[in-house]
């Protein structure tokens, strides 16, 4: 078909390339005039094609079509018009000549919302449903036959940007082809448009869309959403007008602190905070404005308005002088109209928009990649001055981020003075709970409190998540290149290292890990563990998969892996640090937003860790860290409808409850890692000064607070007295005492209730006949210290044969000589398969042991061996997922499959 295109802007321009790929001819492009020495884009793409293009500067004149124009329109020959996008008024000889009319594009849903500023009038009256119309043009304004309608959902928070770039643009470039391929096929309806619900609503310009402040929270949010970015909500704000952008609806504890700001006209003042500008309606409700521009064009984050004087002036390096010269050519070459680019040249005032933002945003990271700017970042800085400097500071580091701000407690302790933070952290905030509640975190090593830590409540979850979400789907986490994702975590590894002491004596205070011990595994290897996966960041990748090709074109299918969005992650008291690592390592590196509850009675290394990454420059929102109850905040995080996956590791019982929550709420991908009872197998063949070595280690490493830790052990019959002496006399050397000594080799258990707990499981062993050989009960002294304790002659059906201790028991069972497959089946006679373990010479029997054996790890001749490389997780009811290895990318990513037909 030939078809004439009328109209302007990007959108214009794509219609007319999709068009051309369909096969029609364009005849003639009627676009308006250059601007400033600039082409429209619609014209640029016509110009480079060949195609003839028309600048007519008007259509009419008094009322009356241009008669020359109107000529050289009818000499194109065309059989449809096509006005995606134009701001001319066209004579209905034009609109009537072509054999097919005319057809308009319009972002709305008619009859709603006729007029040029449809979109803005869908948000300002809080629309839930959005749209475009293609219809056929008549003399009425937006009141010809519908030929084609699509709608889209309207999000709370949507702006005439977001709604346009996310629906109205893309999907109305389609939804404007599709009803020309209708129109050729002969197929285009023409529906009457009903007049019930019509509605015509004014050009939105800047004298009309001053603020009245006497409405409620959400139509005033509505308001300014709906002339966000054009033309602009304002209002008088002392003596100047002032433009707000990014509105948002909050609770009202958004406003719980912050500096009055006097705004004529509204009901209260408003509220500079550190999240931005609150404002109140009629209605008491709050909103949230982010940023604000002054009538010169400047524009700044609301919440710095009562910042005085600005930075000092930064003075360039030569090499910072270089890339200013660099970026002077650039501005050049897009304010092509500007003679010379001075200090003083105004980006905007020059004649540069949004598309030119994007533009200079790109020319940036050419030069400077490590110069991640956002749009906002240029609309903040307008003359080329101030946007060097602000490349300079950002390149420098020196991002006019607000201070973190953290209430340390701190103890001097361990030949140092460790800072401790003690509140929940929340989109880059260290906060108060809400109702400002606490709790107390005891010292294991003599019962005291350490201090008091904020307990957090569902509304501090909700808030939680509303902000890794926002950080994943608006934040820069989520544009972010994966190689510039893993340079952060190695940033934050490094930071980890460059505070192991601190945070090694914190991990000994709060949960009664030997510091030795925290030093080495509990933040050693949570720090490799950081370190392994941010390498993995820029490696995350799809594959390509041959299909069956749709003859005669051809298909391409590929797969992508993505990350899953926000995550809930609940860990354990054993290893409070490096649980974290475990599952945030890879969780971030997939490039996921983590919520995260550490166990109530460990929090304290979750909460360093949280600091740490607010310093290694992660964004506000990726990370956010939430003491509190697991009834309370873990079941919150388990329902909670935009967390998409949850890791946990803990006991079955919760884990099969949780399971079951996340089914429920929204079908979350869910990782468990659960409860254990791991075999340890010695033959009579092995090295035995090696496994008794191991053996020990198997049961009493870590206090014997250990997941994987050796829950019995089968001692083959003719050397089970001889290991049973040497344990024993191994037990007589071990040091009980304070985790912060170095000579300790057995710490305080981590918290009272499980020391009890251990008391009891001990008392069953010896009711139910199994021979006490050691401990067996609590060390009489301050604090939660156990005896390490042997049991044996331990038959199959005890209780404490079947049960998991999670502390320094040692469980001794004998199995007759050479009966492999017997002690095998006894083995893996356990609901649980976490772990396990053989002590053998011979090879053969090794790796037939390590086959039969059901668990998701098999040490042979050594135990505990973990490591961030290999995959780590169990069988059975000891939960399935992996942590560490590539095998734990998996548990944060989806995978999507895209087929291409060509």
């Amino acid at each position: 078909m030939k078809i004439a295109v009328i109209g302007q802007s990007l959108f214009g321009q794509e219609v007319y390339k999709e068009l051309r790929k369909e096969g029609h001819i364009i005849v003639g492009v009627f676009t308006i005039p250059d601007k400033d020495g600039k082409a429209d884009p619609l014209a640029t793409e016509a110009e480079k094609d060949g195609v003839a293009v028309f600048k007519f500067p008007r259509w009419r004149l008094k009322g009356q079509a241009v008669a020359e124009v109107v000529a050289q329109y009818k000499a194109t020959g065309a059989e449809l018009n096509v006005l995606p996008f134009c701001s001319q008024f066209i004579p209905m000889e034009v609109i009537d000549h072509p054999r097919h009319g005319s057809i308009i594009y319009h972002p709305s849903l008619l009859p709603r919302h006729r007029g040029a500023s449809a979109i803005n009038w869908t948000l300002i009256h809080g629309d839930k449903k959005g749209g475009f119309t293609v219809f056929w043009a008549d003399d009425g304004l937006d009141t010809g036959p519908i030929l084609l309608q699509r709608e889209c959902d309207v999000e709370p928070d949507d702006t005439v940007n977001t709604i346009y770039k996310r629906f109205l643009f893309p999907e109305g470039v389609k939804g404007t082809v599709d009803a020309v391929r209708l129109i050729a096929e002969g197929k285009a309806p023409r529906i009457t448009q009903p007049e019930e619900g019509a509605t015509y609503e004014c050009i939105q310009k800047k004298d009309n869309s001053k603020i009245d402040w006497n409405q409620s929270a959400e139509a005033l949010h509505n308001w300014i959403r709906g002339n966000d970015k054009v033309p602009g909500a304002w209002a008088e704000v002392e003596g100047q007008k002032v433009t707000f952008y990014g509105s948002t609806l909050v609770d009202s504890s958004t406003a719980a602190n912050g500096q009055p700001l006097e705004i004529p006209g509204a009901c209260k003042p408003g509220l500079v905070t550190k999240s931005g500008l609150v404002l109140f309606g009629n209605d008491a409700k709050t909103l949230l404005v982010k940023n604000l521009m002054f009538e010169g064009g400047k524009m700044i984050s609301a919440a710095q308005y009562f910042r005085t004087g600005g930075s000092a002036t930064v003075e360039l390096t030569e090499e910072e002088k270089a890339f200013a010269e660099q970026m002077r050519a650039v501005w050049a070459s897009i304010l092509t109209n500007v003679a010379q680019i001075e200090d003083a040249t105004d980006f905007f005032k020059s004649g540069a928009g949004s598309m030119d933002v994007v533009r200079l945003v790109e020319e940036v990271k050419l030069r400077a990649s490590s110069c991640q700017l956002q749009n906002e970042d240029v609309y903040m800085n307008t003359t080329f001055m101030d946007f060097i400097q602000m490349c300079v500071r950002k390149l420098r580091g020196e991002d006019e981020e607000a201070e973190l701000v953290v209430d340390y407690v701190e103890k001097n302790i361990n030949h140092m003075t460790i800072k401790m933070p003690h509140q929940l952290f929340i989109n880059g905030e260290f906060v108060d709970a809400e109702g400002g509640k606490t709790y107390k975190t005891i010292n294991p090593t003599d019962g005291t409190a350490i201090c008091d830590v904020s307990l957090a409540q569902i509304s501090d979850v909700d808030k939680a998540v509303a902000a890794a979400k926002e950080a994943f789907e608006e934040g820069e986490w989520g544009r972010m290149n994966p190689r510039d994702r893993g340079r952060l975590i190695y940033k934050l590894a490094d930071l980890m290292e460059e505070h192991q002491e601190e945070l090694a004596t914190i991990e000994s205070i709060d949960s009664g890990a030997v510091y030795t011990l925290a030093l080495k595994t509990h933040v050693g290897m949570s720090i490799q563990t950081f370190r392994y996966f941010a390498g993995w960041c820029d490696k995350i990748q799809g594959s390509t998969i041959p299909i069956n090709q749709a003859r005669p074109n051809r298909n391409l299918t590929f797969t992508k892996k993505e990350p899953i969005g926000v995550c809930a992650i609940v860990i354990p008291w054993n290893y409070p640090l490096m649980m974290l690592a475990w599952k945030t390592a890879a969780c971030l590196a997939a490039g996921n937003t983590v919520v995260l509850k550490p166990a109530q009675v460990t929090p304290l290394t979750a909460v360093k860790f949280a600091e740490l990454a607010a310093r290694a420059g992660l964004p506000k929102g990726v990370i956010n860290i939430l003491p509190g109850s697991g009834a309370l905040v873990g079941q919150r995080l388990s329902d909670h409808p935009d967390v998409r996956k949850l890791g946990f590791t803990g006991s079955t019982e919760i884990g099969k409850h949780i399971m079951k929550s996340c089914a429920v709420s929204n079908v979350k991908k869910v990782s468990l890692e659960l409860g254990g009872k791991s075999p340890l197998i010695i033959f009579s063949d092995c090295d035995m000064d090696k496994a008794v070595r191991m053996g020990m280690s198997s049961v009493f490493f870590n206090k014997g607070e250990n997941c994987i830790a050796a829950g019995r052990l089968f001692v083959e019959e003719n050397i089970h007295d001889q290991f049973l002496k040497r344990v024993v006399e191994e037990i007589k050397k071990m040091k009980i005492g304070d985790p912060l000594d170095r000579s300790t080799d057995h710490g305080p258990q981590n918290h009272k209730a499980h020391m009890d707990k251990l008391v009891e499981y001990c008392q069953t062993g010896v009711k139910e006949g199994a021979t006490l050989v050691c401990g067996g009960k609590q060390v009489a002294r301050p604090g939660f210290f156990f005896e390490p304790t042997v049991f044996t002659d331990v038959q199959d059906h005890m209780f404490i044969a079947i049960e998991e201790s999670f502390g320094p028991v040692m469980i001794l069972s004998k199995f007759k000589s050479n009966d492999v497959d017997e002690v095998l089946r006894r083995a893996n006679a356990t609901e649980y398969g976490l772990a396990s373990g053989v002590f053998t010479r011979d090879i053969s029997k090794a790796l037939y042991v390590s086959e039969k054996l059901n668990a998701g790890t098999v040490f042979v001749n050594t135990y505990n061996k973990t490591d961030v490389g290999a995959p780590f997780g169990g069988f059975k009811q000891s939960g399935f997922g992996k942590d560490l290895g590539q095998e734990a990318l998996n548990e944060y990513l989806k995978t999507k499959a895209v087929t291409i037909e060509y």
